[in-house]
């Protein structure tokens, strides 16, 4: 992310502020923006500038969103923030040339159904008032609006989805702006038909999987599925369906419903989670976590819930086999605290194969690998493991280095990656030292901007 750029862009738009507030309302308006509240023996315009000025670069990110959310300037102003901001949220690279080529296969009906919705779609990633005074004062749409009236609702035959494309700015727009487009065009707002959706979808995916890329179904909302546009190289296909988690025993469990995929935990149900709430676009946060399990525990109070189920999970963990796993967990929630509600949620001892039967009677095609120490489940269908490397990793019972341990390890991490995960692994030694916790939170910082997961520091050193 440009940070120069994007506090060169922000500073004489926060600082026109000044002029909306009077002095008494500065310091909510500062507070609801991330800013710190200046001095009062100042003028109002100087008390921003200095409220300004004192912003971090940490901090920066979060005050040009809450700008673009409270202030809602011009389209123009909007995407040039947007698009810094989007920068570096690992959306996949989707370059001109398969952008031209899924406009030429689009055909002009295939745009949408509802046209109202697809107006509002395309008002919300593109600049198509040049001169919003204008439209203001002719009482009517003007500019790039007005073209789009005319030649792609009342006369279709005039434009083909090329042209359009092309008059939008689509070839040109950021990766991330692209898929939104895309996202925005196969969701149930523009068409309100499941069956319109998927062939859309299907229309799209033709060209796009050539590139390493698609339209996956990541989640149902209102009935109809949700689509987001992933890489094909680094998620995993599907969607979650059961996340069985914070049990580091094999779980006794068995199928209530075949049909249904309604799992039953048959003893020791406390020993065991089991996440089954629809997993959408957006990965699983905390958040969510939280609330499913005030739910599942008739717990109301949110700060009660939240620390029943942090306590939950942390007693899950090998408290006396592996203090490096537990000091891992607890660095997670310590480095980023207030902020931890909107991350993914980090669960621990997630069970990613279960057999009925052992090891050794399932023989040769036994799963080797039954339980991650962590794993994240980030937006756009990315699932990142976290591993805990001890000693029986790769030594045997005698603390000696043991290559066919070692063996099965990698064989496991290979199996995982090919299936789509990532795979990040830690070594017990390093998660002993002084500086162990800081090294966590370093990590899971550059794991988040990585994959484009916004980090509000300002709410890291808040309590929880």
């Amino acid at each position: 992310m440009d940070l120069i750029q994007l506090r060169a862009t922000l500073r004489p738009l926060i600082i026109e502020l000044c002029n909306a507030v009077t002095h008494n309302k500065m310091p909510r308006l500062c507070e609801e923006l991330g800013l710190q509240v200046s001095d009062t023996d100042m003028s109002k315009r100087e008390r921003m500038t200095a409220s300004f000025n004192a912003l971090s670069d940490l901090a920066l990110p979060y005050t040009a969103r809450q700008f673009l959310v409270l202030r809602q300037p011009n389209a123009d102003i909007r995407n040039s923030i947007q698009d810094i901001l989007w920068s570096d949220d690992g959306c996949p690279e989707i370059p001109k040339r398969i952008r031209r080529e899924l406009a030429q296969r689009l055909a002009r009906d295939m745009l949408y159904i509802n046209a109202l919705r697809f107006d509002e779609l395309l008002d919300k990633l593109w600049v198509l008032d040049t001169d919003p005074l204008a439209m203001l004062f002719a009482q009517r749409a003007t500019g790039l609006r007005a073209e789009i009236e005319r030649h792609v609702h009342r006369n279709p035959e005039d434009w083909s989805v090329e042209t359009l494309f092309d008059r939008l700015g689509a070839y040109e727009a950021t990766d991330r702006r692209f898929a939104l487009f895309l996202e925005g065009l196969a969701s149930a707002d523009v068409r309100p038909d499941e069956p319109a959706q998927r062939e859309f979808v299907t229309c799209v995916n033709a060209v796009l999987q050539g590139y390493g890329v698609e339209l996956r179904e990541s989640a149902v909302e209102g009935g109809y599925p949700v689509f987001t546009v992933v890489s094909l190289h680094n998620t995993a296909r599907g969607r979650p369906k059961n996340l069985i988690f914070a049990s580091p025993e094999k779980p006794d469990l068995r199928f209530r419903d075949a049909v249904d995929n309604d799992i039953e935990i048959v003893t020791n149900a406390d020993k065991v989670l089991v996440y089954d709430r629809p997993i959408g676009s957006n990965g699983l946060l905390w958040s969510d976590l939280q609330c499913w399990w005030g739910d599942i525990n008739g717990i109301i109070n949110a700060k009660q819930a939240k620390d029943s189920l942090y306590r939950r999970l942390k007693n899950s963990l090998p408290q006396e086999e592996s203090p490096p796993q537990l000091l891992l967990f607890y660095s997670f929630f310590e480095g980023f605290r207030g902020a931890i509600p909107q991350l993914p949620a980090l669960l621990p001892e997630v069970w990613l194969h279960w057999d009925p039967k052992t090891v050794q009677a399932r023989g040769k095609d036994a799963l080797l690998r039954f339980r991650m120490d962590f794993l994240l489940l980030l937006p756009h269908g990315v699932r990142v493991v976290i591993e805990v490397d001890g000693k029986h990793h790769y030594a045997g019972l005698n603390g000696m280095a043991d290559v066919q341990r070692y063996a099965q390890t990698m064989a496991a991490d290979r199996e995982l990656k090919l299936a789509g995960y990532e795979v990040f692994r830690f070594g017990a030694a390093e998660l002993q030292t002084s500086t162990a916790a800081a090294n966590v939170k370093t990590f899971f910082l550059a794991l988040f901007k990585r994959y484009g997961i916004q980090t509000d520091l300002t709410l890291c050193d808040k309590n929880q």
